[in-house]
């Protein structure tokens, strides 16, 4: 079984960001694999641990040259090789599919994994867009995962709770918090992923382009109120508290 897992690379959940003219302006600030897709690779390891018969675990990533350092974790935690599709491009989830797409199909891929929700545009498009293109059952939000031969099981978040299933592969899964703990790459392992394939390709040898136009970007603040209450009293200032959170923040109905 060969598994294709996406990586995305986005700043760090403690990282303060800020726009420049019109875009996101991310010098300087420190970015990491999506903990979403992390969830995704740390699954593909542990199938080939489990004894799920993988022959390879590929990496991919579209973006600019600083994907590579995702990469790069990405071969440090196990991964056995990666493929970079270098672009300044910006591709919606949808457009981006055509190229998980074209990549399975060219390395014979058997599962997808990718991350349930990326974090850089909040949207849960890409693993449905892929297994529509690739004619594929998909199963998402995953919180475990289990192969036997040609068949997966294991279960996922729905509406109503929780519910257990099986598919024939080929098929796409997106992960989730909860399905595993991602691991840290060791340092032997950071040295080992030095030398491990990273291919590079032209965005121009994929079909595809990308379906919405970036227009800009703006950071949303909320100015503060700096309203002092007098605590001297207080059911007043329970009172003068309640009325500002209801009229004046507006978040109490």
């Amino acid at each position: 079984m060969k598994i294709l897992t996406l990586v995305r690379q986005v700043p760090d959940a403690e990282a303060r960001v800020k726009v420049s003219g019109d875009r996101v302006d991310l010098d300087g600030t420190t970015l990491v694999i999506d903990g979403m897709d992390e969830y995704g690779v740390e699954e593909a390891l542990r199938l080939r641990e489990g004894d799920g018969n993988v022959e390879e675990i590929v990496a991919l990533a579209v973006g600019p040259k600083k994907v590579e350092d995702a990469l790069r974790t990405a071969l440090a935690m196990g991964v056995d090789r990666a493929i970079h599709i270098e672009t300044d491009e910006r591709f919606d989830a949808v457009s981006l599919s055509k190229i998980v797409a074209q990549v399975a199909q060219s390395e014979g891929t058997d599962l997808i994994l990718l991350g349930g929700q990326e974090a850089d545009w909040d949207s849960q498009a890409l693993g449905a867009a892929s297994a529509e293109r690739l004619g594929w059952p998909q199963l998402t939000w995953t919180n475990e995962l289990k192969v036997e031969g040609d068949t997966l099981s294991g279960r996922h978040d729905v509406d109503d709770g929780n519910e257990g299933f099986k598919v024939t592969l080929p098929a796409v899964i997106t992960a989730q918090q909860g399905l595993n703990e991602p691991r840290y790459p060791t340092l032997p392992n950071i040295m080992k992923a030095k030398k491990k394939e990273l291919r590079k390709d032209e965005l121009g040898s994929y079909d595809v382009q990308p379906a919405v136009k970036y227009l800009g970007a703006e950071i949303q603040t909320r100015a503060r109120l700096n309203r002092m209450i007098d605590g001297k009293d207080p059911q007043a200032a329970a009172e003068q508290l309640l009325d500002l959170l209801r009229n004046e923040a507006k978040v109490l109905a």
